[in-house]
């Protein structure tokens, strides 16, 4: 493993573990007015996941029209790789570990909206899956994609996460 490569996975390791630690502190501590922040940490995590999982589609879009082994194609493909692992990745885990912390202490788990909301969030998550693959897939030239295929895939984290949203606010069951 490359040096540089050992100094990023050391300080993702390192911010990781100092997010840990302040959140551990904070749920042990329990200030008041914890909730809210946490929820407003959530939220800003749900926003930083959905720009990236906005943006990086439309990404492959370009990336499809770029010719292999070109200028273009590779800053493409540091483009995506670092969306995916400085943004998109890291927000999503934060959205999950305080999204279920908010369930957790705001009891509601018993809540069928909250049910459906997280089936959506699966959902997406396994968009996002699909994503880091086709990240891998473009970095090794192997794209079997088309524009259209992209551009049509765009559209489901927009769709979910209108939905999502709907469930959270209005609570409708």
């Amino acid at each position: 493993m490359p040096a540089d490569t050992r100094t990023r996975i050391l300080r993702a390791v390192t911010a990781l573990a100092i997010v840990a630690i302040l959140f551990a502190l904070l749920v042990w501590w329990q200030p008041s007015g914890l909730y809210n922040w946490l929820k407003a940490a959530h939220i800003i995590a749900v926003i930083s996941w959905m720009a990236g999982m906005l943006y990086l589609p439309r990404l492959f879009v370009y990336h499809t029209a770029a010719e292999v082994g070109s200028v273009q194609s590779e800053t493409f493909k540091v483009m995506e790789r670092r969306l995916l692992t400085a943004i998109i990745n890291p927000a999503m885990i934060a959205t999950w570990v305080l999204g279920l912390w908010l369930a957790w202490d705001g009891g509601w788990f018993q809540s069928p909206w909250l049910h459906a909301k997280i089936a959506l969030v699966l959902i997406l998550s396994g968009i996002h899956g699909m994503f880091a693959r086709w990240v891998r897939d473009f970095a090794a030239d192997r794209n079997t994609h088309s524009q259209r295929f992209y551009r049509f895939l765009n559209e489901a984290p927009t769709l979910l996460m209108i939905v999502i949203v709907i469930l959270v606010v209005v609570k409708p069951f």
